[in-house]
């Protein structure tokens, strides 16, 4: 139980011997003096958002204002290794709100040793999971750079969910883990608002994760994120590719710009020509535009799955058009990409041109305004295509052939 004169004392003895009036204290933690006075006569306690600063002006551990005594100083302790676990625990609390879910699968929260998840399906004959993981690569990097703490893990979620519903799935539940170096209250409140909100609009629910605080292993400031899924598929209806004809057709959703793939060539332009990142590309700076979220597709999709309409999917994300649409197109065929319908997107063609970057360099890094590929047949594209439109724009690229490559090109890209 916490002894309100013993922390008065403490923080009064630790000011003290730091040089410091109730005022300069005051100063420092941008708060009244008054605040202080009452800290120091025993009549408040410091609130807990501000015990993690109070505790680095006063040069002591959280744990140590809250005994009111500075631990031995020939013994180490978690706290001196860079870790408080009070300030820790407040952290948890925090995470508390973000984890609360309407989902009645969901059977706890926030504390035990593990999520527990509802798995009965009574509507499915043979349920299958579908498992993922998945993180936000060096663009978290530039995140945390430039201010989109949030975004990031918009980008984080959208990236898994869209990983899983080309396999037919409905997206389920969510784990995800930060590592830090140090954990800033703020910053961890934000990813974790940031994760739970971004899987409510992917209709899914955050169940719980890991936060590490890895003092001694990450630089004070890093943080590293990632997070697995799980989501849910009847097993007759898993989209696999296995139902692609030829003559099928190839048509693609519009991504909105970069998504989550080719920042470390992005970064290398940006450390070269640092000039570049107040350049206005459609109105916006070219770092607002590289750090626009990566579009979530599962609700422009899901409403097609019942129609066995879709042959296959492909997200379209680290190794371009060729590097995933191959994974769902069967041995002996071919799908034929016409890269003259391509609509390319202008940050892709600002950056092809700052960096003289080679065609096939383009499509091998980055999506080039394609960020996901449905393949379907001839009779069926209309009516998927108004459906998609709905939502993002939709159009052909392409059809299914006879052939040994899973993806040929054809044509060139239009640049103007």
């Amino acid at each position: 139980m916490l002894d309100s004169i013993k922390v008065g004392n403490f923080i009064m003895g630790k000011r003290k011997a730091l040089g410091m009036t109730q005022q300069q204290l005051a100063d420092k933690l941008n708060i009244s003096f008054q605040a202080i006075s009452k800290w120091e006569n025993g009549s408040t306690y410091p609130n807990i958002e501000i015990l993690k600063d109070l505790a680095t002006v006063l040069e002591v551990s959280v744990d140590e204002i809250l005994n009111g005594a500075e631990k031995e100083k020939e013994g180490l302790s978690y706290s001196k290794a860079g870790i408080d676990i009070a300030y820790t625990d407040s952290i948890k609390k925090e995470m508390a709100k973000h984890l609360e879910t309407k989902d009645n699968r969901v059977l706890n929260g926030l504390g035990p040793f593990a999520s527990l998840y509802d798995m009965k399906f009574p509507s499915l004959e043979h349920p299958v999971l579908v498992l993922k993981s998945e993180e936000p690569g060096s663009k978290q990097k530039l995140a945390m750079e430039y201010g989109y703490t949030e975004s990031i893990c918009h980008d984080m979620i959208n990236h898994l969910v869209n990983d899983i519903v080309v396999m037919g799935a409905k997206p389920l539940a969510v784990l995800d883990t930060i590592v830090c170096g140090n954990a800033e209250k703020d910053t961890i409140k934000t990813l974790v608002k940031g994760v739970s909100e971004a899987c409510k609009e992917n209709e899914c629910s955050l169940v719980g994760g890991e936060t590490s605080i890895q003092p001694l292993v990450v630089e004070s400031g890093v943080y590293v994120l990632t997070s697995s899924i799980a989501g849910i598929v009847e097993k007759s209806k898993v989209i696999d590719g296995s139902a692609i004809k030829e003559g099928d057709a190839v048509l693609t959703i519009a991504s909105n710009g970069l998504h989550t793939n080719g920042y470390s060539l992005v970064r290398l332009l940006m450390d070269r020509m640092p000039q570049i990142k107040l350049d206005k590309i459609d109105g916006l700076t070219f770092v607002e535009q590289i750090m626009k979220p990566h579009t979530p597709y599962y609700k422009s999709i899901k409403g097609l799955f019942d129609k066995d309409v879709i042959h296959g999917m492909a997200h379209i994300t680290g190794g371009g058009i060729e590097g995933n649409l191959c994974r769902v197109i069967p041995d002996g065929l071919s799908a034929k990409i016409d890269l003259s319908k391509l609509k390319i997107l202008n940050i892709f063609k600002y950056i092809r041109n700052t960096g003289s970057i080679s065609d096939e360099e383009m499509l091998r890094t980055f999506n080039c305004g394609v960020g996901f590929n449905i393949v379907v047949a001839q009779k069926d594209k209309t009516e998927v295509m108004e459906h998609i439109r709905q939502f993002y724009d939709c159009y052909e690229i392409g059809t299914i052939e006879k052939g040994n490559r899973k993806v040929e090109f054809v044509n060139r890209m239009n640049w103007l």
